[in-house]
């Protein structure tokens, strides 16, 4: 069995080894041949130590991945030998309100990595493919999806009529793009690139804004709305764009702050929060429950990942390095 592994924090320190494969623990897990990982920023932040500076190392990267049920242990119902299956990231969380203890059963940091030919994970970790997926469109549900749907759904409650920002074309704000869209919302998006806002446009976005050209994207916002702003901002970015977040949030609005790719500290004002009653949500993707209830949403309006590159498997570090330089549009995936 081939994996990767670091021994050192930083994307050059990622080598490909051959290992044994891992013994099948007695109860309740199952082996899983891999044939397709998708990449998130997340997987960066765990290579560049930033994730978790106190990770033990070595270890293997990668949160998302799909593949074919190999072997079972006793005790597992779930699933049976030659079953496709995809990854839940948070593998306790079943169902019900996010527990702090969830954090720690990760895929990917502090849990196993994908990055493998093959994985021993617990049964409560996988879910069936979703009806016509083939293993790369599976791949790229996990996080993307999944944290899109939790801005939209769980946290956002988007109603018909309702109208939704989402910054930038990475995984999730595509996902936020085609979901919102069908869950009948108006879709507002955000790119430095106006080739990428016209793709964006033929997912279905209503209104799309260069923020390179027109830096007061907010005002902007604002203007498409009538001066009220959205019902939710899908908040990928982080301190350098919160600020005009709030602005372009209506009175009793959500952010769904999803990520953070630039910085996490920054300034915030307080009283835009407090004189128009906006939420703040803290979106850390969600339940194996919600996760059925997306890939249920997705077979009903025949959803289909928008897969920007795909790399063999030798190439995770030079996927990894695409990744980094953000010139994707939806998502970059591995096959094996």
């Amino acid at each position: 069995m081939r994996k990767f592994t670091f021994d050192k924090f930083g994307l050059k320190n990622l080598k490909l080894v051959h290992a044994e494969p891992e013994p099948l623990p007695p109860t309740g897990c199952v082996r899983v041949d891999l044939t397709a990982l998708s990449l998130n920023y997340r997987d960066l932040l765990v290579l560049r130590g930033s994730y978790n500076p106190k990770l033990a190392l070595p270890a293997t990267p990668i949160s998302d991945a799909a593949g074919v049920v190999s072997e079972v242990s006793a005790g597992v119902t779930r699933f049976k030998v030659g079953d496709p299956v995809v990854t839940h990231a948070v593998s306790r969380w079943i169902d019900g309100p996010c527990q702090a203890d969830y954090k720690s059963s990760m895929l990917g940091c502090p849990e196993p990595g994908m990055g493998a030919e093959q994985v021993v994970l617990p049964a409560d970790a996988l879910l069936p493919l979703p009806e016509g997926y083939d293993f790369a469109q599976a791949a790229t549900l996990p996080i993307a999806a999944l944290t899109a749907w939790s801005a939209l759904v769980t946290e956002g409650d988007v109603q018909p009529g309702q109208s939704v920002l989402t910054l930038g074309t990475g995984g999730v704000s595509i996902f936020a793009l085609q979901l919102a869209k069908a869950l009948g919302a108006k879709v507002i998006i955000t790119s430095s690139s106006d080739e990428k806002l016209a793709r964006a446009a033929q997912l279905g976005a209503d209104h799309t804004i260069n923020y390179t050209t027109n830096p007061k994207w907010d005002a902007e916002v604002q203007r498409l709305e009538n001066g009220l702003g959205v019902n939710l901002t899908v908040e990928t970015i982080g301190s350098a764009t919160f600020g005009q977040s709030l602005r372009a949030t209506r009175t009793n609005g959500i952010i769904a702050l999803v990520g953070a790719l630039h910085g996490l500290a920054c300034e915030v004002n307080l009283a835009h929060i407090l004189m128009n009653r906006i939420h703040v949500a803290g979106i850390f993707v969600d339940s194996r429950a919600a996760f059925e209830d997306l890939i249920r949403f997705i077979e009903q309006h025949h959803i289909r990942p928008v897969i920007d590159r795909r790399f063999p498997f030798d190439e995770l570090p030079r996927a990894l390095e695409y990744l980094a330089a953000g010139r994707h549009f939806g998502k970059i995936v591995v096959e094996i």
